[in-house]
Formats: C-alpha cells, structure tokens, sequence
C-alpha cells in the first residue's frame, strides 16, 4: 500500500510542474487512453495504483504494487524472463509523488535503505517503468480468466516480451525488460490463478527499466529512442509549452493555474472509438466520456492560446448531430447515448469562443459552426415545440444538464426560462454570423457542396429570437420566472438557480426583470460562490447534486449573465469566490456550497476550464 502526504489539492512548485495526489487526480499524459491512478471504479479508490485504460470503459488492466529487496530461495539465477521465481517478493510501504512528468513510488531511508520506482508516459500507449533498489510487481487485479473476461497471460517467443490479453478493453498488455530482471508468474494459466510479472526485486536491489504498451494485435518490438532521464525532460517541456498557452499569466493571479492546465491536459484523448477528434474527457476517473455542453467550457479554455483546438473541441459532439439537428447526450470510446440532450449553450460558446480567441476563426471554421448550430436550433424548433407552443420544452431535468434539480420536482416535461433564454441568445448569434457569412465571398465548388448564406437567413434567425424572447416574458409572474409544463399548461416555481440562468439573455429582457433576476441572486450566495439550491430551504442538500452544490457551468453562465445584465461588480465577486473555492479545494465535480469541500468525481475538466477561463477574464 503506498501514501502521500499533504493537503489534497496540489502546490506549485516550479512554473509550469505543480503536484497532485493521484487518489485526485490521475496521472497521465495529453493523447493517452491510460492513466495511473488506485481510482479503479465508481467512488472506488484501491490501495495501490493501477494502470487504467479507458478504451470500452474504465478498466483497471494491472495493479502496480512495489517490491522490496527479496529473500532468495536458493535457486540459480536463470535467464530474463523466467517463469520459475527464485525468491518471493514482498510488498513494502511508499508515498506516492506525481507532477505532469513522472510519478514516483518512494520508500524513505531505513533498514532497507531509501528506494524509487518511477514512471513516465512514451508518448500515448507506453508507460516506461524503471527503480532502483525497489521492485515492482504488475498483477492481474481480478485472477480469474473466463471465456469473456479478465487477463490471458503468455510469454511472447520472438521477442523475449510478456503479454497480457484483456476481454474487458479488447486490447494486448505487452511488457518488455529493458533493464534488470523479469519474472513472470501464471505464464498460460487458465480460470482461477495468480498472474503477475515481476520487475527487478533481486537481493543486491540493482537497477531495472521495462516498458508497458497498450496495443491491438501485434506491433514490432519496443525500442527506447530516449533515455528515461531524457523522456520526463521532453514530458516536462511539453505541458510547460501547454500551460503557458492556457496559462500564461503570473502565479499571483491564478495560483491554481498550473493544476487546471494539468487536469485538461491529462483527460485529452486521441482519436479512437467513437471519438473522431481529440477529445477532452470529463475526467479520466469514472466520468470518462464528452457530454454535449462540458466540451463547451473546455473549448473556452482552449481558445486564447489554441483556437484551433478549441474549434475542434467544439465540434467533437457536432460530428454525432442526427437527421433532425440533435446532439446525443454523451460520447465515449465505444458508447453514444442518446436518451437525453443537454441544453443549448452552445450558440453562447461560439461567441464567447470568437471573442477570447487569440486569433480569429478561419471562414471555413465558422461556416462549420454556422451550419452545426442551425441543425441543433432547428431540432429545439421543429421538435421540442409542442404545436401552437412558442417555448421550446425539455423532456427530464437530464436534458436541462441539472438532472435533479428542484425545477423538476412539479414534473419532467416543463418549458423553463432557462432553456428560452438559451435559445434566445443562440438565435441572436446565428442571425450575426448569417450576416457575417453572407458578406463573404464564396466560391461555386464551396456554393454548390453547402449552399450559400444569405440575409434572408439572419432575418428568419432574428424573427424567431424575437418570438422567442417575447415567449420568455410570458413566464414572468411580476417577481420571478415560473416553469410551465408542456402538456398540462400547469405553472410552478422553485428556489433552483437555474431560472436565473436566464439572465444570460439580459440584453432581450426589459430592466425592470433584469433588476429583479439580480436582486434573486444574493441569496443564493455563500462564501464559495453560488448554490444550486437557496440554502436554508427544505429542498437543499449539502451533497444533493444539482439541489445545492456549487457547480462550473452554473457559475460561469451566472457570471455570464451578470455581465450582460450591466452587473460587472457582482460578477466580479461571483468570479473571485470560484476560483477561490477551486484554489483551496482542487476541481471537484461539484462542492459543498456551504463548507466548500470537493465531491464526487475530483478531476473534472469543466471545472478547471471555468477556473481558467474566469481567470483569463480577471486578468483582461
């Protein structure tokens, strides 16, 4: 079992490489499908670290336990590798150490002498593994192989490497020594049967090095082409080059600058499975997949230093948009759902996006932007409209993206303010950028595969924010926005945040609404920033999810909003006691809104986003 001492959210230390406790935040590298983490399941953090791949899921592929000098049994040495052990390894205690290069298993000075194991990501499917005066052990963390599930394990004969076959992620586990000595045990072993490789671990405690790719059916032999010492330099110099795009403000100003950088970095994704682009994951814990509106935040975080990648996070859902225009609830490797929707925020994004971005959008990109959220407001239109219904409707709090929040408790099927207001601004955006794309010249190839844009198009866009808009204050009861539901007609309110959401469409509300939207806010304030649910009412819930803990997205729509609503003070404060909250409590899923604690999932991508897009914002 190992340990690491110290506060749970990380420290800076030299620009650019802060530290992490991997019972957090998982160790990993920008492209991998893997990470090194004891989280192996839902709310589930194991004793030890274990290499973890997210293809087909969240699979816990080995348990990486480290080993001390071993006591020999007296055996002859024989050659590398061996499926006879000449000594029994034992396990001893280490702190775990992880920074964006090199995690770190370390036993202190003792009887035994101070020991290290180390790795290091070789680019997106290899982890480099080498210690010194410790060992390490790779074990199958369920021993048992059916005719569909676990480790098959077999020595390799062309190449001297050990192979591990897994049904749960359909992919091969080849281990190679570069260095030292390697054991391997349950070599062939079927069912029930102990299956491990052992790497160094002899009684002189001499150094050792191995290699563990991830890969399909066969692939040439490993061959470093750097030193280890040489890999966690470039690692280093890597994410140093990606925080300072994301980033490159002093340390005073954001102090959890270099951590945010990290998480994002860690949960981006090459292209595999279902995803088509690089993907930021939600989290490389058990929320690892793209949602249709936390790919929205990330691109914002994106967007200053890398434009192009934000565009490309911003489309990744859009290359799953249906006949009809909808976007799916979620996106995984090998998985998209979509009995739900999430809300769409989109149109805000891709203004907001433009107008951070370091540089301007291509003509190209914004015609794909164009064209994605037309379909995707059309589907609101055309199918999320009961006939003579002006409003648009959700069908379950899932679709709004608060799945449980008090808004739904009087029913599911409800047209919400937040949701008008949400359509209301993507409209306006569509009818600004119709006109943009009108005055550019486009040529017949380019005509004839997507049409051409014309004014006709941002009129009929303006037409419908219009109406919109006008529906909206039709669920203005003279002190608050009510809900109403889309097939009963009934009317009701709730202490949720999320109809002060709709201030984001401030600019298309009168003042007198705005002002009172604004005044709604305060109380839903605590020291941290804002509470989903008005605490001190009976429906709030410290650890309730979307019924009191503060959250990413609501924060920024909020502060958003408070923006448009002419009230850039309060959306200062707002602004401050998040990225406060995020600095003293790490990029929790959600948080006690009250006592500030991280909960759920703690290494959630929008979360960091929000955090350095507010502070992109701070910084001006």
């Amino acid at each position: 079992m190992s340990t690491r001492a110290g506060a749970p959210a990380a420290a800076d230390g030299a620009r650019g490489l802060p530290s992490f406790d991997v019972r957090e935040i998982p160790f990993s590298a920008r492209g991998s499908w893997l990470d090194l983490s004891p989280v192996v399941a839902l709310h589930t953090t194991a004793d030890d670290v274990h290499l973890v791949s997210h293809q087909t899921g969240m699979h816990p592929v080995l348990r990486l336990v480290p080993t001390g000098p071993t006591v020999a049994s007296g055996s002859a040495p024989t050659p590398v590798p061996t499926s006879v052990p000449i000594s029994v390894p034992t396990s001893v205690p280490t702190r775990w150490e992880a920074d964006p290069s090199v995690l770190r298993w370390v036993r202190e000075g003792g009887a035994q002498g101070k020991g290290v194991v180390e790795a290091a990501f070789d680019g997106t499917d290899a982890v480099r593994l080498r210690g010194s005066a410790l060992g390490l052990r790779l074990v199958d963390p369920s021993s048992a192989l059916t005719p569909f599930t676990g480790l098959y394990l077999f020595e390799d004969p062309i190449d001297a490497s050990v192979v591990l076959t897994s049904y749960e992620t359909g992919q091969r586990y080849r281990v190679t020594c570069l260095a030292g000595r390697m054991t391997v045990v349950g070599g062939e072993a079927l069912g029930r049967a102990e299956r491990a490789v052992e790497l160094g671990g002899d009684p002189g405690g001499e150094s050792w090095e191995a290699v563990v790719e991830e890969l399909g059916t066969a692939r040439d032999p490993f061959r470093p082409v750097l030193g280890f010492d040489e890999l966690v330099a470039q690692r280093t110099a890597e994410f140093a080059r990606y925080r300072e795009r994301l980033a490159p403000w002093p340390d005073a100003h954001a102090p959890g600058a270099a951590l945010a950088a990290y998480v994002l970095w860690s949960a981006t994704v090459r292209p595999a499975g279902f995803l088509r682009r690089e993907a930021i994951l939600m989290s490389k814990h058990w929320m690892d997949k793209v949602w249709s509106w936390d790919h929205c935040f990330n691109a914002l975080a994106l967007a200053p230093g890398d434009p192009d990648a934000a565009v490309e996070q911003m489309l990744v859902m859009f290359d799953h948009q249906d006949e009809q225009g909808a976007l799916p609830d979620s996106v995984a490797h090998s998985e998209v759902l979509r009995n739900f929707v999430k809300p769409p925020v989109h149109g805000w994004a891709v203004a907001t996006l433009r107008a951070i971005a370091g540089t301007p959008l291509r003509p190209e990109q914004l015609r794909q932007l164009y064209d994605a959220l037309a379909r995707w407001t059309r589907f609101w239109l055309e199918y999320r409209r009961v006939p003579g219904h002006a409003l648009a409707h959700y069908q379950h709090g899932n679709d709004s993206g608060w799945d449980n929040a008090t808004t739904f408790d009087a029913g599911r099927v409800l047209e919400t303010p937040d949701l008008a207001a949400f359509l209301v601004v993507q409209l306006d955006v569509l009818a600004g950028l119709a006109d943009e794309l009108a005055d550019q010249p486009v040529d017949e190839s380019t005509a004839q595969a997507v049409g051409r844009v014309g004014r006709d198009e941002a009129a009929g866009w303006r037409v419908e924010r219009d109406a919109m808009a006008q529906a909206l204050l039709g669920l203005w009861d003279g002190t608050g926005f009510a809900s109403v539901h889309a097939r009963t007609g009934e009317r009701s309110r709730s202490q949720s945040l999320l109809p002060l959401l709709s201030l984001l469409a401030a600019e298309h509300l009168p003042r007198d609404v705005v002002d009172a939207l604004v005044a709604a806010v305060g109380p839903h304030l605590t020291a941290w920033g804002p509470a989903t649910q008005l605490p001190g009412t009976p429906q709030y819930e410290s650890d309730g999810y979307w019924r009191g803990p503060i959250w990413a997205p609501s924060t920024v729509l909020l502060v958003e909003g408070l923006r448009r609503a002419g009230r850039d003070d309060l959306a200062d404060d707002v602004s401050a006691r998040f990225r406060r909250l995020c600095e003293v409590h790490g990029f929790a899923e959600n948080f006690d809104a009250l006592e500030g604690t991280g909960l759920r999932d703690r290494a959630y991508t929008w979360t960091a986003s929000a955090y350095l897009y507010l502070a992109g914002v701070a910084a001006g």
